[in-house]
């Protein structure tokens, strides 16, 4: 988890169904995030999650900021969030319904942030904590195979239904960066969230628009950002690097991704803090997610899911965390049943 002066929002994601079960070491390493991890400004949500059997009655708190258990780095602080902690399992919760916990929790925290940017507050990064057995990050329309704990009635079994849709649409829009680490029967999984918002823009007159995060932006950054032009650069010669910068921001790229495989070039279009997969948006042999390109300003990060059998190889290195790309050109392997497939990327910028 990354720190910011601002404060985190940190969510507690904690599956209470029998399976799950925290043992010893789950109970230890929980605590130790509470103790090591949490910095003074930090807000904790905790979020117990599962279904009973019959009706289908969703166990998922709502993240608000009047839920927030505000974090000083006082022992109050921590044996409070303790305190609040389910540590053992319910034996009449069963059937995980992991993909309505994602987008209860990813949503919630989005619009934490939502609220933050209209009242002219600062945006934050924010981290959840899973502990759960089931799969996160899984493709729409999760069957049996996947993770057979999802309730038959649940709308998150059909691809298309508009629950699933938009799930989708927030794991697409939110930049997210998962770590686990198995721990006996079950996951414990870190998914940490770089501050962002969703633009909201307005038509104006003389063919313009007026977007709600340009003044956002002017209104937390223009004293910052004008010491340092007027220190370093000057303030004429900083306003023109910035102001060159920003239209290098707004302009989109133009992605053509050819592979060795004899099929047509792909292509891409890519805004600045949006991203591609490697597995569905980009076509890959294997038919899962092996990561995700994403633009951060003016670079190209690849960010993989780490996996055993789907791997990524860049400058024939297996990339095992986020990796900067350089050049307009680059090449990535993505080799499947022991053989090799190259996918090459032509950028324009």
């Amino acid at each position: 988890m990354t720190s910011s002066r601002e404060g985190r929002d940190v969510v507690l994601a904690i599956d209470l169904t029998e399976s799950v079960g925290l043992n010893d070491e789950g109970r230890l390493r929980l605590k130790q995030i509470i103790q090591d991890s949490l910095v003074p400004g930090d807000s904790v949500y905790v979020v117990p999650f599962a279904s009973t059997v019959n009706p289908l009655q969703p166990q998922i708190d709502s993240l608000s900021a009047g839920a927030a258990i505000p974090f000083q780095g006082k022992p109050a602080d921590i044996d409070r969030i303790l305190q609040t902690l389910p540590f053992n399992s319910n034996n009449t919760q069963k059937y995980t319904d992991i993909q309505l916990a994602e987008t209860s929790v990813y949503k919630g925290l989005a619009q934490l942030n939502q609220c933050r940017l209209t009242s002219n507050k600062s945006i934050k990064s924010q981290s959840v904590v899973w502990l759960t057995d089931a799969p996160l990050l899984t493709k729409s329309g999760i069957s049996s195979a996947v993770w057979v704990e999802t309730p038959a009635t649940s709308p998150f079994r059909q691809q298309n239904s508009a629950e699933s849709k938009e799930r989708q649409e927030w794991l697409d829009a939110l930049p997210l960066r998962l770590r686990a680490q198995k721990i006996g029967n079950y996951n414990l999984s870190v998914v940490d969230i770089s501050p962002t918002v969703q633009e909201f823009c307005t038509p104006a007159p003389g063919g313009r628009e007026t977007c709600l995060v340009d003044g956002y932006l002017i209104g937390q950054l223009w004293l910052s950002v004008l010491v340092i032009l007027t220190t370093v650069l000057g303030l004429l010669g900083g306003g023109l690097w910035l102001l060159r910068y920003w239209r290098s921001l707004q302009k989109s790229w133009k992605l053509v991704i050819s592979s060795d495989d004899d099929s047509e070039p792909q292509i891409h279009y890519l805004r600045n803090h949006q991203k591609l997969s490697i597995g569905s948006d980009i076509e890959c042999k294997g038919g899962d997610i092996r990561g995700y390109l994403w633009r951060k300003g003016n670079r190209l990060s690849l960010e993989p899911i780490i996996s055993e059998e789907l791997e990524i190889h860049y400058r024939n290195q297996l990339v095992t965390q986020s990796q900067v790309l350089h050049g307009n050109q680059v090449r990535l392997n993505c080799p499947y049943k022991s053989r090799d497939f190259e996918l090459t990327i032509n950028i324009n910028y």
